[in-house]
């Protein structure tokens, strides 16, 4: 371990569907200064940008980082699929800890297209192929979206094997609908019944539409830095990064499991890597935003980090021990189904939620007493950041 990393400033704009949003470089800028106003610093202040973005032409980061100003440090380009912001927030984090920079920013941004999710090449190997050929070999391809099939295929074997109702699926959405609604940063505000949200379209057993995140438009932006420069600017008690850890693919990703195959032992073994480089379990979180794309993963994942044991999802949903008064609050945001995700922007902008809640200032949806935080943003490919924050 390094140099204590501290997060000194954060920002983010409204999500917005395709079509509505601003251009990337606008939203991204915007992102970038808000978290340089919040952290109270110069952009001549930072020594290092990492720009995190899944679809858009090579060197995007700079043209967005142009925005904000020109003066000559490095840029550099992220892509880690729907782990991009995290991605990037770990490579700037990095960077602080070994003592190469005392200041630095990550940006995250998406300009997104209308419609699922596909392939923009068909003339090289596509990377998810293995992923692919562990569907094909388990339950065959149907005409849903991919990734709807994926992770909906993951929620069935967790039903099969686990007599799950569908309707605690949607629970979970019904819940992201509610934390959402006291989020202007949010997508979709309105809220939805768990009998609104089985009606709705099926896309792939057991999601429905309103299970499934949208196609969204965003930026969020993070300022990280050493304790030397904190107390250089005055800055005191400030969010930090206690621990991190990122996991790519494991032998048990291509066996013959759906559950596997979308990212679960990554998240596991991510998680146990923060556990033990903090010396602090799931139990003793007092917030957490988690990458829903589809509830099934925001089920996948309450076990996948330990917050409850395997199997038990569904009782830990239905007791309320996912939302204000129970256990641990997840996703206050409203989460990737409700708040939307703009894939290079969602790690980031689960980093700014965390922050505000740690400081005390996410307003209505404020977590009381928060002082441990815990991230999970996972992008399939395959890479899984886990990050923990504390404030003192």
């Amino acid at each position: 371990m390094g140099r204590k990393v501290n997060v000194i400033g954060v920002g983010m704009v409204p999500f917005a569907k395709p079509g509505a949003s601003e251009e990337y470089n606008v939203m991204a800028a915007k992102a970038a200064r808000a978290a340089l106003e919040d952290a109270g610093v110069m952009y001549s202040d930072v020594e290092q940008a990492y720009a995190g973005y899944v679809f858009g032409d090579s060197t995007c980061g700079q043209r967005a980082v142009y925005e904000v100003g020109l003066t000559g440090i490095p840029v550099f380009n992220v892509n880690n699929n729907c782990s991009t912001g995290s991605s990037a927030l770990m490579l700037a984090k990095q960077i602080v800890e070994g003592g190469i920079a005392e200041c630095v920013i990550a940006i995250g941004f998406e300009q997104m297209e209308k419609g699922a999710l596909g392939s923009k090449y068909d003339d090289r190997t596509n990377p998810l192929d293995q992923h692919a050929g562990v569907m094909n070999r388990v339950q065959g391809f149907a005409q849903a979206p991919p990734a709807a099939q994926m992770f909906g295929g993951a929620g069935r074997e967790y039903r099969w094997k686990y007599g799950t109702k569908r309707e605690t699926f949607a629970k979970v959405s019904e819940k992201s609908r509610k934390h959402a609604g006291k989020n202007p940063f949010a997508l979709f505000r309105d809220p939805l019944t768990v009998e609104e949200i089985l009606a709705s379209p099926e896309v792939f057993d057991p999601l429905t539409r309103f299970q499934c995140c949208p196609p969204t438009c965003g930026a969020a932006a993070a300022v990280l830095c050493s304790d030397d420069f904190a107390k250089k600017k005055g800055i005191d008690n400030p969010v930090y990064i206690a621990g991190q850890a990122m996991t790519t693919d494991y032998d048990s990703s291509f066996g013959d499991s759906m559950i596997k195959m979308v990212g679960y032992d990554m998240a596991k073994n991510a998680a146990k890597k923060v556990y033990e480089q903090t010396g602090i379990g799931a139990e003793d979180v007092d917030v957490i935003e988690l990458h829903d794309c589809f509830t099934s993963n925001e089920i996948l994942t309450y076990e996948a980090l330990g917050l409850c044991p395997e199997g038990e999802a569904e009782k830990f949903i239905w007791d309320g021990d996912n939302s204000y008064g129970g256990q641990v609050v997840t996703n206050p945001s409203g989460g990737l189904l409700s708040k939307g995700h703009p894939l290079g922007a969602t790690g980031l902008a689960q980093c700014t939620e965390l922050v505000w809640h740690l400081r005390g200032q996410a307003k209505e949806r404020q977590v009381e007493g928060a002082k441990i935080g815990l991230q999970h943003n996972l992008g399939l490919g395959g890479a899984c950041v886990i990050t923990m924050y504390r404030r003192n």
